[in-house]
This record gives structure tokens, C-alpha cells and sequence, in this order.
């Protein structure tokens, strides 16, 4: 039933040996991605052993009870207890998002509905924000457009998995940043009585939400002639100079005709370096929707569309209800979502991408 994993337990045992040479850890990145796929192979061979071993306490159990009907008993619990461990591992088997451990460039946009929509997107971004404080991760806001009364007509912010001491992610493998908020992008509408709303009624709003998971250097190879960099004075709402330098930046990548500007930083390299990591992370996103486009068997077993424009949740603020129509999800403490409280909504996707992914698998 599972006899992929005898390769795979070679393949571990020979990175066990690999890791243990000094002489390849001379190359850091190469070292470094050894590690990453021993660790993500370690819970593999770990079941598949407990597996085995439980699968051999079974046979001598039904053995004994041929001439002891007191393990008659004991077989029972021992075949519950591998039916168990047969669906770990063939959970565990099932391929998995390759970039689950990446950390993202989350980018939130007003949409339909003005001033009440920046609003929106403001309290999308705090929510974010208290979300990854609760889950310890560090937040940094690479560009923002504020709007006049407080909201954001789009913003971006790098979210990332706090490193161990020893260099490392602080996480288990599969479990980054991208792996529980790479179902938040798509279109997030609200309804609510909005602060500009005179007359107590109930408008309906929506936000952008685009979640990328931030590339590396080594993921997305960035051709410098491909590039058009423009440089040009930083301003505030409403026009006003920031300052009189020509220190804010716009890359645009020629082959693709993606545009990126970055104007927070106080340096043009500053600037420079920041549109850079967004362009990387867009490439590398743009590389992996065509290679779904190409895998329909693969988007098939995905809860979340490549499509971003689809409507994703709906927040309404009278009823404290906030609901999410992929997987009709639906609950009804909306105040204390939006205070950071996101891990049942996320979970509730992530249950149904995996009874998906191993339904495909199965």
C-alpha cells in the first residue's frame, strides 16, 4: 500500500549521512536545503515505522487469540490504532504546497466603495497584524497609501516565521506563514453602517486581500536588463513633498510588465531594495499560477482559486457574523476575528483543502 515510502526511507537515511559530513555544511544554502528535506521526510519515516510495527502487533495479536480469547480485545484496539496510523501516513504522503514554509508579502487594497472601503482595508490590516503577534510572527510594512480619514487605499507588509537561534525556522515543516495565510487572498466584503453614513443605513464594501509567498533570491533569478528603474520625488496624501530628494522607485519588469513602486523608505536604495523583494515574490507567484494553469488535477484539490477576484468572506458587522462561502464556515464572534482571533477560519480551510488533497490521493 505504501511502497513509495521504502524509497523515501533511503532517501532519508542517505541525507542522515550527508548532514553529519562537515564538508557540506561549507555550502550554507546547499546545507541548508538538505536539512529543509530531511525534515520534511522525518514524519514520513516516523509513521511509516510505527505503521509497520503496529501492523506486526496485529498479526501476532489475532494469532495469540486463536487459543486466548482475552486478545481478542487487545487485537481490536490494535486495529483501530493502525487504521489510525494508515490515515497519518497516507495524509502525510499526499504531495504538499512547496512553498508552506515560505514567509509572504501580504497586500490589502480598498476596493468598491470609497473611503468606507480604505476603512476596511485598515481593519484587514490590524487584524493581520494581531493575528501574526499571536502567532509570534514579525510584521513589517514595506508600503502604504494612506487614505484622508484613516484607512488605506493599499498597503503591503512582509509577515514572516521568527528564526530559532541556531538559524533555523522556528516552525515544523508544512507549517510557515504561507501554509495558514494563503487562503486569505481574494475579495473580502463588509457590511456595516459606515462612519461617513449619515442616516444609520447598511452599506456593503469590499477589499482586496493578495497574498504572495516571498521568494528568494535563489527562487526567481532577475534578469538586471530586464529591468526599467525610474526614480522620482516621495509624496504624502494629497501630493504634499515628503522631501526633495528623487529617492522613491519604480521597477518595471519589461518581459512581464509588472510595475512596482516603493516610496516609505527614507534612501533610494532602501526604496530600490524593497521593490525588488516585492517584484521577486510577484515572479515567483506569477510562475506558480501558470504551472497550476498547467496541473488541473493539482488545482482541482486547492480550496482556494487562482482567480484572487472571487469572493472569499463577508464580515457583517450587525449580526457580529463573518463567514467564509468557500467552505461555509460561519461564526458568529466577528469582534474578536477582527482583534487577531483568525486560527478556527483558517483551520476551517485547511481541514478542507486537506480531505481534499487525500480524497485526489486516494
Amino acid at each position: 500500500m505504501f511502497e513509495a515510502v521504502e524509497e523515501l526511507i533511503g532517501e532519508h537515511a542517505d541525507l542522515e549521512k550527508k548532514l553529519a559530513d562537515p564538508a557540506v555544511h561549507a555550502d550554507q544554502a546547499n546545507a541548508r536545503r538538505l536539512g529543509k528535506r530531511y525534515a520534511e521526510l522525518t514524519p514520513i519515516v516516523g509513521a511509516y515505522h510505527a505503521w509497520k510495527a503496529t501492523g506486526e502487533d496485529v498479526a501476532a495479536a489475532r494469532e495469540l487469540a486463536v487459543d486466548d480469547p482475552d486478545f481478542a480485545a487487545e487485537v481490536k484496539e490494535l486495529e483501530a490504532r493502525q487504521e489510525e496510523l494508515t490515515e497519518r501516513l497516507r495524509l502525510l504522503l499526499v504531495p504538499r504546497d512547496p512553498s508552506d514554509d515560505k514567509d509572504v508579502i501580504l497586500e490589502i487594497k480598498a476596493g468598491e466603495g470609497g473611503e468606507e472601503s480604505a476603512l476596511f482595508a485598515g481593519d484587514l490590516l490590524r487584524m493581520y497584524l494581531r493575528y501574526a503577534e499571536r502567532r509570534n510572527w514579525k510584521t513589517e510594512i514595506i508600503e502604504a497609501n494612506e487614505s484622508d480619514l484613516g484607512g488605506y487605499k493599499d498597503v503591503q507588509v512582509a509577515v514572516k516565521a521568527r528564526q530559532s537561534s541556531g538559524g533555523g525556522a522556528a516552525v515544523e515543516p508544512g507549517q510557515g506563514v504561507w501554509a495558514r495565510l494563503k487562503y486569505e487572498g481574494g475579495v473580502h466584503r463588509v457590511q456595516r453602517v459606515p462612519a461617513t453614513e449619515s442616516q444609520g443605513r447598511i452599506h456593503t464594501s469590499a477589499a482586496g486581500v493578495l497574498v504572495l509567498p516571498e521568494a528568494e533570491e535563489v527562487d526567481v533569478e532577475i534578469n538586471p536588463n530586464d529591468l526599467r528603474i525610474d526614480v522620482y520625488r516621495s509624496s504624502g496624501p494629497g501630493g504634499q513633498s515628503v522631501n526633495t530628494t528623487d529617492s522613491a522607485v519604480r521597477i518595471t519588469h519589461v518581459p512581464t510588465g509588472i510595475v512596482v513602486s516603493c516610496q516609505n523608505e527614507k534612501s533610494q536604495l532602501q526604496n530600490k531594495e524593497q521593490a525588488l523583494r516585492i517584484l521577486r515574490a510577484r515572479l515567483l507567484a506569477a510562475a506558480q499560477e501558470e504551472a497550476e494553469k498547467e496541473a488541473s488535477d493539482a488545482r482541482r484539490s486547492q480550496v482556494r482559486t487562482v482567480d484572487r477576484s472571487e469572493r472569499v468572506r463577508t464580515y457583517n458587522f450587525p449580526e457580529n457574523r463573518i463567514s467564509d462561502h468557500r467552505v461555509g464556515f460561519k461564526a458568529y464572534n466577528l469582534d474578536q476575528v477582527l482583534d487577531g482571533d483568525l486560527d478556527a477560519v483558517i483551520q476551517a480551510c485547511v481541514d478542507a483543502d486537506s480531505a481534499a488533497r487525500l480524497a485526489a490521493a486516494r
